[in-house]
Formats: structure tokens, C-alpha cells, sequence
């Protein structure tokens, strides 16, 4: 009944083709009501879950709905006039009356559907859409045999029936183009920002146009964040993180509750002995063999499985039609072979070609949409668990995570999973294609294939070898990068110690010699990515030679023609993604397997519970109760806190003293909940307020700081402010209380941190008031201010409860109770006063702290507050000093600097922003880099390039002639000089690829090598105002980011760049080639071209930098909310962390989903220009038969068919070029700053032995800190003998640092001069002149490294001089008592020697280098008293004939110098002898009363 063989003269071998009566009737209009039928159960179902309201009735639905029943009518016409036909006794055939009838139903059906979908708010239908199509393709045929046969129609009634049909579907299928209105009651239609996406058709879903609004946007000017389109509903966070948290927890229930340990308990076994704990462990596996984990994968399956499987589907659709197109490629070259046949033939298949490549391109694009998408919800869904996680976790699980490792879950393993899901459906679908390929393989050239296949299979060993060289080789890299970055972060950190002692030439030496060995792994390493680029791609050229060699050679009447040697190549081209694709897909989904079990370790930790606190009103009326509680850290380690009894009564202050690590801060863990309670209980009565040890401090506005949350009320925010003592602080930060705090607040001092804290504490009104020590960080007024203000009986807490942890003595006579600890246990507990009396440890304790008896008057306030700073250096181990006082130290100097800025109320960001770059890269930006490859480098590799693209087009155009030999049958006596020639051609393509990625590495080196190079020099040689300006993050960032961009990824980029450039360009050479005509199709093509890749560019560059910029606060939020989870918990503000993670996960989102959105619609677009290129060259092969052989048909048009590839891979690459370049220009940017003065003038070279005498003069001397700021110190002149000793004083702010700065010239004479020894220093060389001088600086920088090293870089000295020197420094014992000597490696900052230690290494070094002129600036806290009076000891005796210069803050040390200069506001105030000046009574004589020296 279908198509016979017989009726192949009907179809295929004439020039006017028709198909016989019955197929019409049959098979093509039963083809559109199968798929109905087979599409709307599953469809209804689909819209049955999905409703999205009803959308009202409109023209266009009355149309759709009034054409679906007249087509009804018509089909129903006919059957009727079938019966009709029957009763006057005309007999039909049967399928007169099914077709009538089964299409008659389905346009019912259809009718339907349109009604449904509106009732489900449907606003444009794919399913009936596609309905339409096939229903109007099966019509044309009919439709034209109609009109070519229409001579004699019989049956005029059918006939013109079958015209309205024709007719009515093509209007439908026209209307289904359009969109409905949106639903009632949607959001969508509120909301101004909204996702086209939401509203878009069918025809727009598939092609993405509801993109090109922001492609055009964003070309016209550069995308900002309020461009950005809002997160579909499905993808925010709101609704995927609960949906995975549902199913996890799903899973977890589906285990017994006992049965899954914390997988976090194991490496916390220390306390517990080995023998206890392999006892434990047989315990527990006695009682069951296996411990099961709840499955993650499970909960991730079930939550995004469905979803995805909608993808895969279209993938096995996409994998199944790539095949249909080599066929077609068969079919059309054996079209050129006959010479009768016709030619509507021809222009079909190029058609058909053009619609599967269509076909393809849409299925394959939806593919990916759908795998990103869930790749994205993923990410949310993990980022969104683990955040909420770690607000839940207990210490214990806390501890065997850091910080960074859970960040890395965040960031580097939710990634993983998110690049997964791209490749997760090659795991089934590369076998898929694989043995598809093989098959079509086998039908073609037989067994031979074999032959080919062997080769691509050993050539998966030998990339698998050079992937896991270059592995190791990357590892490696890894390693010495990291050292290079560390070292450089020292040096950047250290810079201004570097620049005092002209020690740079030393530490550049350090860093070039690891650059070095860095350079020399990249090298390797590019070495075998040559390799590798070769195998990769000669692999198919070597496939189709072997094959198609062996195939000559098997048999004699093997003969290869044009249709076996091109439908084999074009199939090879399909084998060789599969085959590539899967060696990467297994190593990332054992990536993603190693993440998803440290996902799942995560979350099966064990969670605090909530009910170990009892929050309830508790009955003894007291304010916190604990009784009987036993507390430890982790389960199994022994108790921390043993059996407390404490009560405190409503609204009292009771103090907790005690020695450090006696439990204090475990008192206020365990009332917070934060511990494991073993025993006991615990009560506390309303809500808490919690004033932690190390203050918390997040990045954001000073006043969201203490609000924390809250509503804002002016009045009560006031007060707290005055209390806390925050009001002067205020008036010196640049925006009052709007200014920005870093992170961890770093523009802070250690004091105004701990005093936001508390005040966010007072701001909270809780009820009971957990203080753990929050006044040890303050100075001494300040503390005694906060007390009176605050905490104290009078304070602004009188009437709550209190329980304040403290070390400073001098409150205790005011508090209620004092509670003593020892060792974890409560040793006594009374007011003051009776501790006293009972002389048990608390009296102890106070004779131990006091060093001499306290006497309660405001003259011991000075005492107390040495105590408090002897007991703050010891309770403050953990708090790194240095750190503290550095960052103090910036915060005091950096707003003297600045008197105007105070005047404008304007809000002064931290720090200048970063420029992100906007708008195209600039031409000079690519030169700069091509300078740094070398230009004549450059050129040479562009030209290998070429010529490997000739050697590869040379190649083919070969194989093209030996096919036409089949056609004239001079075949076999040539084979061995085919096959020759064909194999020379495609080898040394092969080698021509290696040479010049071998060119290409080292030009890359060189480049590296010289980018470096400059950008350090230009670093080492920046004067230090850059650096004060200048976060060092900023400049690292150049050296680590940028830089591992120009040594790696660039390259790469360009690599890949030039291939797919040089592999378009040789696809139009050789269409070009074989069908000159096709030029003229080029120019509109390549116009169409360049505008889809310029818009494409444009925008997903700046998507790009939008996404960058909003990620890192995912991860800087998060690292901040573990440091601070008790804060949060003890607040009660999880709900609103969480919230802002959300958030902010969800900001982040909205510039990612445009970012892949905009990859499928330039997809989309190119590769229709890349199918309009196979439909023309097949087109033109088909006119130009005649002419062609059908090797140069088979060459242009299975060329074609590659081109979409690299085309879409060209506008991938340029726009990661231009992304990736910017990095040359970031570099380039830091290596042209202004430098500093040269470190040698050669022809000013002062004399070796200068200074002799030690005479320094300033001149009239007066100097800023940098262009357009005030001066520091104004007009200073004053004279200074060889051999006096100087001390410096002043208020903060006087220009005490100064003086010694432009001793150095670490500041340059804004006028005047300064003359030692009769050399004008202004114009001797930097190096000359910090060499001859020396200094002891306030705060010791110590570089990682020997100790050796930190005390002489240059090795100029002996090792007797050395020990000498550590011996008068009094460093001998400690050094002689190390194992390693002299060779005692200094971590980072020295963190393993002590401050004292420290500042005594400083004194070693001044004592090696012992010059005439000596400026030590006085240590302000960090020393204790001992090493202060050794180091003066020191100096007093071995710097006695030297001219030493002193900045002091202890005026005891400078009473016994020559001289004194006292400093104010930059000008000299008073200038004498310590004795003349106090007998003066002015401004020395006021600050020596204060020290009590006078």
C-alpha cells in the first residue's frame, strides 16, 4: 500500500516526482495526528502540575479556537460525502473514510488544547506549534500534485475541501506564532524588571530572541547592574534550597537516628588515649558492620533528576539526527555522479541538509539550556545547604573544618558540580554516538574501520599519559607559585623595613629565582601541551589514513570513491568529540565524586541543639542558672567545665576572674549553648545579648554595625554611642557612622573594634548581658569610662543581669559577686570584700597581678593601667599584637594626614575603588603583548599557522583527486603514490602543528618572563606613598591573578584562537575553491557575522565582570558568618543570615543566567550562519554538477558541515581573548607608576667611610606626605653634633615619624635641605644613603626565611660577627639552645619568636650594621618593660659615640639624652636639655607631670 520499488519511476527519476495517491492518503496526514495523540496525555498531565492561572479570553484565542472547528467540519465533510458516495453505491476504498475521521478527532483534539492551555495559562504553545508545522509539510505535497495534475479533477467537492484544509492549518500554524497576554494574577506582569523569558513564545524560547533586548543594550553601552533581568521564580533561591533540603533530609530519616556518626568525630581523638580508642572502635563495629552516611547524591538526584531528564532527552533526539546528515552527504554526491538525474532531487537534499543542521542547532542549544540551568540551581541549592549548615554545626564539627576548607565546599566544590552537569549526559551519550558512528563506519568501508579505530584508541594512553605528566608538572607550578606569591606578599607587607635598610636588590634576587623555576615547569609544560595539541590535531587525519590505506590495500577491487572517502571523513569528524570528551567527563566526575563526599561529610555533622539552654522564664526568679554542669568542647573529650554551680540574680553584675585558660570564655560558650552539655542543666532568663573575646566586626556600614538589625532609633543610638565612647571616634572616621568597615575591621583599632561590639551589645536590649573580657583591648581612661558608663553599678545596664570576664583588677571592689576560676571548676564565689576576707585564690590572684599593693585613687588609675596592659599581652596571645598595633598605628596616621577631608560631610569610601575596565580593549593593549612574545616571534607563528592550514587543505583536495581516479578506472596501478603522497601531506601538517605551538610556548615564556620582569622592577622601585594608598590585595592581585593569566590561560586562548581562525578561514578558501560563485555569499554571511559577534562580545564580557563582582561577597559573607556564628546564635539572627546569603547567591545568579543565556543565543545564531553555509555550498554543488567531480563536492560540502564548530568557537575565544587581555593591561599598568629617586647616582657617589663624624643639619626643612596635602612638618632648622643623643616628643599627629622618614627620604623636601656630614642627601643615591643610616622601627618585620637571613640578606658579615651581635642583643641563649642555630627558620611575619624576640632581632640587625647615625622609634606597646630596658641598656653602651635619635612615648627612657626636641604640629616647639626644658614649665614640663617624672 506504501511505496513500492515499481513506483520509483513516479518519485525519484523524473522530472515532474509525485508520490502515489495512497501514500498521500495514508501515511502523510496521519503523520501530524500520530504525534498528537502521542504528545497530549503526557502534555495534559504536564499542564495539570504546572497551572499558572487562567488567561482571559482574547481575538486571537477566538480565531485559533473558531479555525480548530472549522477544520473539524471539513475533515468531517469529507467523510460524510464518503458515506454519501457509499449510499449511491460509488464503493470507496476504506481509507476514504479513517483519514477523514482521524483527522477530523485530532483537530477536535487540538481545538481542545487550545482551550486548555489557556485555562492553564499557556501564553504560546510548542506542542501544537509543532502540530501545525508537520501538519503544513504534510499538505505541500498534496497541495502541489493538486496543482500539477488539476487538468481533470473529478471530485470537486474533496478538491476544493482539501484547499480550505490547506488553507485553515496554514493560518494556524501563522497565529501559533503569536503570544497570548499573560495570565491573570502573575507577578511577572508587576514587576518592571522581569525576565522576558517568562512571556517569550515558543519560537522565541527555541531561538532565544527574548535575549537580543539586552545583546543590544548591552552593545550600546556597557551592562550595569540594574540592566540585569530578575532570577526566574524556579531558579531563586527561595525555592531550590528548600527543595533540596526537603529531600535531604528525606534521606536522612530513611536511616535509624543512632546509626550515622559525625563523619567530623574522628580526627579529634587526641585527648582520648590510642588504646581507648581502638576499644571504641570495636565497640561501635560490633554493634553494626557498616556505618551508612545518608546519601547526598539521592537528595540531589531527586531534587534536580526530573529537570535535567528533560535534557537529556533532547540530547539522545540531537545524537540520532548528526547521524542523518552524512546520509544525506552520501545521497548528494551520488547525486553528482549520475548525469540524468533530476534536479529537484538536488535542491531537496541541500534543503534537507540545511533543515536537519537546523534541527540540530535548536535541539542541541535547549540541551545545554537545560544542563546549565540545573548546573546553576545546583550550585544555589549546595551554597544554600552548606550556609545554613555552618550556623548549626557544633565546635567540634567546627574544628575539623577550617574556615577556608568550608569556603572551598562553597566555592571550588559547588563549581564542580556546576561544570558536571554540562558533560554529565556525555557519559551515556559518547558510547551512544561512538558505536552509532562504528556501525555507519562498518556499512561503509567493512571491516578496514577497524583499522582506524585501533588508532584512536591508542592514542587515548598517550594523551592520558601527557594529561597525567601534565598533572604533576601543574602541582609543581602550583607550589612555586604559592611560595612567589607568599614571598611577595611578605615584601609588600614589609616594604617600608625593605626601603629603611636599602635591602631590596636581596629580595628581588629571592623572587627571581623562583619566577625561574617556575618558568622552567611552564616550560615543560608547554612542551607537552604542544605534544598534545598535535595528537589532537592529527588524530583524525591519522584515523582516515589508516583507514582508508588499509582499505586500498585489503583487496584489489576495493576502490575508494568520493561518497566512501567523505561520509567516512565527516563520520570520523563526529567520532572524535565522543572520544575526546570522555576521558574528561570520568576525571570530572571523580572530581565531583571527591566533592560530593566532602559535601555530604559536611552535612551528616552533628548540629548544636537547640534545647540544651532552657530559654523559658525559670521559676527561681534568678537571671541565669547553671547547676551541676559538666561541659566539654566535643563529645568524647574530657569536661572543660566541671560540675558549675552558679546563680545569678536578676540584675546584678557578677564578675569572672581567673588565670588565662582557666575556663572563663567556657563559661560564657556553655550559657550560650555553644558547648556539649554532659550533665547538668541550664536556665537563663529571657534574651541574651553577647560581647565576644575578639570582637566581631562585619563589612558593612559602622552604624549596621551596632544596629545590627535592629530598627534605627536616633535617641537611643546616641546614647549608646556616648556610652560606649564612640563619639570621638566617630569625628575621625572620613564618613562619621556611615563609613564602610573592611573586612574583619580592618579599619579599625583593636579598641574601636571591641567598642562596636559592645555597643551593638547595649543597642540589643536583651535582658542578660554575656561580656567576655571587653575592655582588655582598651586603653585605660577608656576602659575606666566604659565601666562608670556601662557595665558598672551606675552604667546604662543597671538592672540587668551582667556576667562580665575580666582581668582588670581595678573594678572588682564595684561588681555583686566575683566569681574565681581554677582550672575549669568554680574555686569561690562572694563580693569582693569576702573574698578578701577567706585569703583563698582570688586573694592570690591579686597579689600576683598587682605589682605593688593597689590603693583605690585616682592615682593608681596609671598603675592599674600597666597591669592592664601586662595582663592584656598575656590574655591577648591569641589576638596577634602586632597586627593590632600596625593597624592602629595606620588608623592614628593616616587621618592627620587629611584635615580637609573632615570639613565635607561626604562619604569617603576606604579606599579608592578598582577601575574595572569598560568597553572594548584597546589595539595598543594587543601590541603590547605581541612586543613582549617579540614582533618578529608573532609574525612566525601566524605563518606557521597558515602553513599548517595549507599542508591540511593540501591534504584533502588530494583526497578529492584519488577519489575522482574510481570514476576513470585508473586505480590500482596508483595507490601506493596516493596513499604517499596523502600521508607526507597530512604528516607534515602534523608537524607544523607541533612547531608552532613549540614557537607559541616560548613566546609565551618570553612574554611572561618579561611582563614579570618589569612589573617587579617598577614595584621595588614605587616610593612609599604608593603603598600607603594602595591596599596590598590590589597589587598581590597583579602578581597572582594577572600574571598566572599571562602565563597560562592567554596562550591558551590564543592557541585555540588561531586555529579556529585559520580553520574557518581555510573552509571558505576551499568552498570558495570548488564553487567560486559561493563569494558572493560570504559578504552577507560574514556581515551577519560580525554583528551577532560584536554584540555578543560587548555583553557577555561586561556579564562576565558583573558575575566576577558578585561573587566574591558569597564567599566573603560566608567566611564572616562562621567567624561570628556565636554572635548570630546568641542574637537569635540566623533567619536574616541566612536571608542575605540567599541574597546574595541570588545577585549573583542574575548575572549568570544572562551569561549563559547570551552563549546559547550566539550559538544559535552562528551556527545558522554556518548551516546557511552548508545549504549554499550543497546548493551550488547541485547547479554546478556538471562541472564538479564529485570529490570537490564531497570535499565543500563535508567541510561545511565542520565549519559551524570553529566558527562558534572563534567568537568564544575572541571574547575570552579580550577578557584575558585585560590582564596585560593591569600588569602594564603597575609597572609605569611613578618611581622613586634611583638607588645609585654614580657620579655622587658619597665616600665609603661616610658619615665620619655624625653632624646632621636640617635647613629651613619642610615636607608632605604626598601632592596636594598639607605639610607635616613646617620649616624646621636645627643643628645636631656628632655623637648626641636626641629625644624626640610630641602629641600624636606632631610629625615625630616624619623627621625620621626624611632622614631616609622615604618622603622628599617639599623645601629645604637636609646635610649630613657636609653631603647634601637630596642628591646622593637612595641605596647610599639608607646604608650608611640604620634604625630600629616601632613594630619588628621579620620575613620568612633564616635568621640569618633577616639579620644580613647580603651575607656581608661572618658568622662571629654575627653571634657577637646576638650576644649584645641578648638573643645568644635563646639562638644557641635551637637545633637549627643560625639556620632557625622565621615563619611568615616571625609568628614562632615572641614581640620581645623580635624587636631584639631589630637591635641585632642595627648592631651588625653599627653606623654613625642611629633613629630608633620606640616600641608603643608590644614590648614589655624587661626587653624595653635591655634594648636601652644596649644602645647606651654600644652606640656610644654614634648620633642617636629617639622617638619616645615613655619619657623615663630620654631623661638622661643631650637633648630634647619637643614637636607641635609640625614645627619645633622646644629644643634643649631635659633639665632646662622642665624648668621651663612649658609643653615638656605638662607631659613629664603626666608620666609623674616631674
Amino acid at each position: 500500500m506504501l511505496v513500492f520499488p515499481q513506483d520509483s519511476n513516479l518519485t525519484k527519476h523524473t522530472n515532474l516526482p509525485d508520490l502515489p495517491a495512497c501514500f498521500q492518503l495514508s501515511v502523510l496526514p496521519w503523520t501530524p495526528c500520530i504525534y498528537l495523540w502521542l504528545a497530549s496525555p503526557f502534555y495534559i498531565l504536564y499542564l495539570k502540575k504546572n497551572n499558572r492561572g487562567y488567561i482571559m479570553m482574547s481575538i486571537l484565542n477566538r480565531i485559533k479556537t473558531v479555525l480548530g472547528l472549522m477544520l473539524w467540519i471539513v475533515c468531517w465533510t469529507d467523510l460524510f460525502s464518503s458515506f454519501h458516495e457509499m449510499s449511491q453505491n460509488q464503493s470507496k476504498p476504506p481509507i476514504y473514510f479513517v483519514t477523514p475521521l482521524i483527522v477530523g478527532m485530532t483537530m477536535l483534539l487540538a481545538t481542545f488544547l487550545i482551550q486548555y492551555e489557556r485555562l492553564k495559562g499557556v501564553q504560546s504553545s510548542g506542542v501544537l506549534f509543532i502540530f501545525w508545522t508537520i501538519s503544513v509539510l504534510c499538505a505541500i505535497v498534496p497541495f502541489r500534485s493538486k496543482i500539477v495534475y488539476q487538468n481533470g479533477v473529478e471530485d470537486k467537492l474533496r478538491f476544493t475541501m482539501f484547499y480550505i484544509y490547506f488553507g485553515l492549518t496554514l493560518i494556524q500554524l501563522i497565529l501559533s506564532c503569536f503570544n497570548e497576554k499573560p495570565p491573570l494574577f502573575l507577578s511577572v506582569v508587576t514587576d518592571p524588571n522581569a525576565c522576558p523569558e517568562i512571556t517569550a513564545g515558543f519560537l522565541s524560547k527555541m531561538t532565544f530572541w527574548w535575549f537580543t533586548s539586552m545583546a543590544i543594550k548591552g552593545y550600546k553601552s556597557p551592562l550595569e547592574n540594574k540592566d540585569l533581568w530578575l532570577l526566574n521564580k524556579q531558579d531563586s533561591s527561595e525555592l531550590v534550597v528548600p527543595n533540596l533540603l526537603n529531600e535531604w533530609e528525606v534521606e536522612k530519616s530513611k536511616l535509624p537516628t543512632q546509626l550515622y556518626i559525625c563523619p567530623g568525630a574522628e580526627p579529634n581523638h587526641m585527648s582520648v588515649s590510642p588504646e581507648e580508642e581502638e576499644e571504641e572502635e570495636e565497640v561501635l563495629l560490633s554493634k553494626w558492620k557498616e556505618v551508612r552516611q545518608p546519601s547526598f547524591l539521592r537528595a540531589l538526584l531527586r531534587a534536580f533528576g526530573p529537570y535535567f531528564l528533560i535534557g537529556s532527552a533532547f540530547k539522545l533526539l540531537q545524537d540520532l539526527i548528526t547521524f542523518v546528515n552524512p546520509q544525506l552527504l552520501r545521497l548528494l554526491i551520488d547525486f553528482t555522479k549520475q548525469t540524468n538525474a533530476p534536479l529537484w532531487w538536488g535542491y531537496s537534499l541541500a534543503f534537507l541538509m540545511f533543515g536537519t543542521s537546523l534541527l540540530q542547532t535548536l535541539i542541541l542549544h535547549q540541551h545545554f539550556q537545560y544542563c546549565f540551568v540545573t548546573g546553576m540551581r545546583l550550585r544555589s541549592g549546595i551554597i544554600g545547604a552548606i550556609y545554613r549548615k555552618a550556623l548549626a554545626i557544633t565546635n567540634e564539627a567546627k574544628r575539623s573544618s577550617t574556615v577556608g576548607e568550608v569556603v572551598n565546599l562553597m566555592s571550588v566544590d559547588a563549581q564542580r558540580f556546576m561544570d558536571l552537569t554540562t558533560f554529565l549526559n556525555m557519559l551515556w551519550s559518547a558510547p551512544l554516538q561512538i558505536i552509532l558512528a562504528l556501525f555507519f563506519l562498518w556499512q561503509n568501508l567493512g571491516p578496514s574501520v577497524l583499522a582506524g579505530v585501533a588508532v584512536m584508541v591508542l592514542l587515548i594512553p598517550f594523551n592520558a599519559f601527557i594529561a597525567m605528566k601534565t598533572r604533576t608538572y601543574q602541582v609543581e607550578q602550583m607550589k612555586h607559585k604559592d611560595d612567589r606569591i607568599k614571598l611577595m606578599n611578605e615584601i609588600l607587607n614589609g616594604i617600608k623595613v625593605l626601603k629603611l635598610y636599602a635591602w631590596e636588590v636581596s629580595f628581588k634576587e629571592k623572587i627571581l629565582q623562583i619566577r625561574q623555576k617556575e618558568l622552567t615547569v611552564l616550560r615543560k609544560t608547554a612542551y607537552l601541551s604542544a605534544l598534545s595539541t598535535m595528537a589532537w590535531t592529527s588524530a583524525p587525519f591519522m584515523v582516515a589514513l589508516t583507514t582508508f590505506a588499509v582499505y586500498v590495500t585489503v583487496d584489489e577491487k576495493n576502490v575508494l570513491d568520493a561518497e566512501k572517502a567523505f561520509v567516512s571523513l565527516s563520520l570520523f569528524n563526529i567520532l572524535r568529540f565522543p572520544l575526546n570528551m570522555l576521558p574528561q567527563v570520568i576525571s570530572s566526575i571523580v572530581q565531583a565524586s571527591v566533592s560530593l563526599k566532602r559535601i555530604q561529610d559536611f552535612l551528616s555533622h552533628d548540629e548544636l541543639d537547640p534545647e540544651s539552654v532552657d530559654r523559658r522564664n525559670n521559676a527561681s526568679g534568678n537571671g541565669a542558672d547553671v547547676i551541676n554542669g559538666t561541659f566539654s568542647w566535643a563529645k568524647q573529650d574530657q569536661a572543660t567545665l566541671d560540675n558549675i554551680n552558679v546563680m545569678v540574680p536578676q540584675g546584678s553584675l557578677l564578675a569572672v576572674v581567673g588565670h588565662v585558660g582557666c575556663g572563663k570564655t567556657s563559661l560564657v560558650s556553655a550559657l550560650l549553648g555553644e558547648m556539649e552539655k554532659q550533665e547538668g542543666q541550664i536556665s537563663i532568663r529571657g534574651s541574651v545579648a553577647y560581647v565576644p573575646q575578639q570582637a566581631w566586626i562585619q563589612n558593612a556600614t559602622l552604624r549596621d554595625n551596632i544596629l545590627f538589625g535592629r530598627p534605627y532609633v536616633e535617641q537611643r543610638y546616641r546614647c549608646v554611642l556616648e556610652a560606649c565612647a564612640l563619639t570621638p571616634d566617630l569625628e575621625v572616621l572620613p564618613g562619621g557612622d556611615q563609613t564602610e568597615i573592611g573586612e574583619k575591621g580592618i579599619n579599625l583599632s583593636g579598641g574601636q573594634r571591641q567598642r562596636v561590639s559592645l555597643a551593638r551589645a547595649l543597642y540589643s536590649e536583651a535582658d542578660v548581658y554575656l561580656l567576655d573580657d571587653p575592655l582588655s583591648a582598651v586603653d585605660a581612661h577608656v576602659a575606666k569610662h566604659i565601666f562608670d558608663n556601662v557595665i558598672g553599678p551606675e552604667g546604662a545596664l543597671k538592672g540587668k543581669t551582667r556576667i562580665l570576664v575580666t582581668h582588670g583588677i581595678s573594678f572588682l571592689p564595684q561588681v555583686d559577686n566575683i566569681l574565681v576560676m581554677v582550672d575549669g571548676r568554680v574555686s569561690e564565689m562572694g563580693s569582693y570584700q569576702d573574698l578578701l576576707k577567706q585569703n583563698g585564690a582570688f586573694a592570690e590572684f591579686l597579689r600576683n597581678y598587682s605589682l605593688e599593693d593597689i590603693i583605690e585613687d585616682d592615682e593608681s588609675v596609671r598603675l592599674s593601667s600597666v597591669c592592664c596592659r601586662q595582663m592584656s599581652i598575656m590574655s591577648n596571645d591569641l589576638e596577634n599584637p602586632k597586627k593590632m598595633s600596625r593597624r592602629r598605628r595606620c588608623s592614628e596616621r593616616k587621618h592627620p594626614e587629611s584635615p580637609t577631608e573632615k570639613k565635607e560631610p561626604k562619604l569617603e569610601k576606604l579606599i579608592q575603588a578598582e577601575t574595572a575596565e569598560t568597553g572594548r580593549v584597546k589595539f595598543k593593549v594587543y601590541w603590547e603583548y605581541a612586543k613582549a612574545v617579540g614582533p618578529f616571534l608573532s609574525l612566525f607563528i601566524c605563518f606557521l599557522y597558515g602553513c599548517q592550514s595549507a599542508a591540511s587543505i593540501g591534504a584533502n583536495f588530494w583526497l578529492s583527486e584519488w577519489t575522482n581516479d574510481a570514476q576513470h578506472n585508473r586505480t590500482q596501478d596508483q595507490v601506493s603514490m596516493r596513499v604517499g603522497v596523502y600521508a607526507a601531506l597530512g604528516i607534515s601538517q602534523g608537524v607544523l602543528v607541533m612547531f608552532s605551538s613549540f614557537t607559541l610556548a616560548l613566546g609565551k615564556i618570553q612574554a611572561a618572563r618579561k611582563l614579570h620582569q618589569t612589573l617587579l622592577d617598577n614595584k621595588f622601585h614605587t616610593p612609599q606613598s604608593f603603598f600607603d594608598t594602595t591596599p596590598i590585595g590590589r597589587i598581590i592581585n597583579r602578581f597572582s591573578k594577572d600574571i598566572y593569566v599571562i602565563d597560562e590561560v592567554l596562550p591558551s586562548t590564543i592557541l585555540m584562537f588561531l586555529g579556529t581562525f585559520f580553520a574557518s578561514l581555510s573552509t571558505m578558501i576551499v568552498i570558495i575553491c570548488s564553487t567560486p560563485i559561493f563569494a558572493l555569499v560570504i559578504g552577507p554571511l560574514a556581515l551577519i557575522y560580525f554583528f551577532v559577534q560584536r554584540f555578543y562580545v560587548a555583553t557577555s564580557r561586561q556579564l562576565k565582570r558583573l558575575e566576577s563582582v558578585s561573587r566574591s561577597p558569597i564567599y566573603s559573607h560566608f567566611s564572616e558568618t562562621i567567624t561570628g556564628t556565636s554572635v548570630i546564635r546568641a542574637y537569635g539572627r540566623n533567619a536574616a543570615f541566612v536571608l542575605m546569603s540567599d541574597m546574595k547567591v541570588d545577585e549573583n545568579q542574575k548575572s549568570y543566567y544572562p551569561g549563559i543565556v547570551s552563549n546559547r543565543w550566539l550559538g544559535v545564531r552562528i551556527e545558522f550562519i554556518g548551516n546557511c553555509i552548508v545549504l549554499f555550498a550543497a546548493l551550488l554543488a547541485v547547479i554546478g554538477k556538471d562541472k564538479l567531480s564529485p570529490g570537490l563536492v564531497g570535499l565543500s560540502v563535508s567541510y561545511a558541515l565542520q565549519v559551524t564548530m570553529s566558527l562558534n568557537w572563534m567568537v568564544r575565544m575572541t571574547s575570552d581573548l579580550e577578557s584575558n587581555i585585560v590582564a596585560v593591561e593591569r600588569v602594564k599598568e603597575y609597572s609605569e607608576t611613578q618611581t622613586e629617586a634611583p638607588w645609585i647616582v654614580t657620579d655622587k657617589q658619597p665616600p665609603p667611610d661616610w658619615p665620619p663624624k655624625g653632624n646632621v643639619e636640617f635647613a629651613d626643612y619642610s615636607v608632605r606626605y604626598r601632592e596636594g596635602l598639607d605639610l607635616v612638618l613646617r620649616n624646621i632648622s636645627l643643628k645636631v653634633e656628632g655623637g648626641e643623643k636626641i629625644g624626640i616628643v610630641g602629641r600624636t599627629g606632631a610629625g615625630k615619624s616624619s623627621m625620621t622618614l626624611c632622614l631616609f627620604r622615604l618622603l622628599e623636601a617639599a623645601d629645604g635641605e637636609i646635610v649630613i656630614d657636609e653631603v647634601k642627601i637630596s642628591e646622593i643615591g637612595l641605596h647610599d644613603l639608607r646604608s650608611k643610616l640604620t634604625i630600629i622601627p616601632q613594630e619588628p618585620v621579620l620575613f620568612s626565611g633564616t635568621l640569618r637571613m633577616n639579620l644580613d640578606p647580603f651575607e656581608k658579615y661572618s658568622d662571629e660577627e654575627v653571634w657577637k651581635a646576638l650576644e649584645l642583643s641578648h638573643l645568644k641563649r635563646f639562638v644557641s639552645n635551637q637545633t637549627s642555630k643560625l639556620d632557625l627558620e622565621c615563619c611568615e611575619g616571625g609568628e614562632n619568636l615572641s614581640v620581645g624576640q623580635r624587636q631584639l632581632v631589630c637591635l641585632a640587625r642595627a648592631l651588625l650594621r653599627k653606623t654613625r647615625i642611629l633613629v630608633l622609634d620606640e616600641a608603643t606597646a608590644a614590648v614589655d618593660l624587661e626587653t624595653d630596658d635591655l634594648i636601652q641598656s644596649t644602645i647606651r653602651t654600644q652606640f656610644e659615640d654614634c648620633t642617636v635619635f629617639t622617638i619616645a612615648h615613655r619619657l623615663n627612657t630620654i631623661m638622661d639624652y643631650t637633648r630634647v626636641l619637643v614637636l607641635d604640629k609640625g614645627q619645633i616647639a622646644e629644643f634643649d636639655t631635659p633639665t632646662n626644658l622642665i624648668a621651663q614649665k612649658g609643653i615638656f614640663y605638662g607631659m613629664a607631670k603626666d608620666a609623674g617624672l616631674a
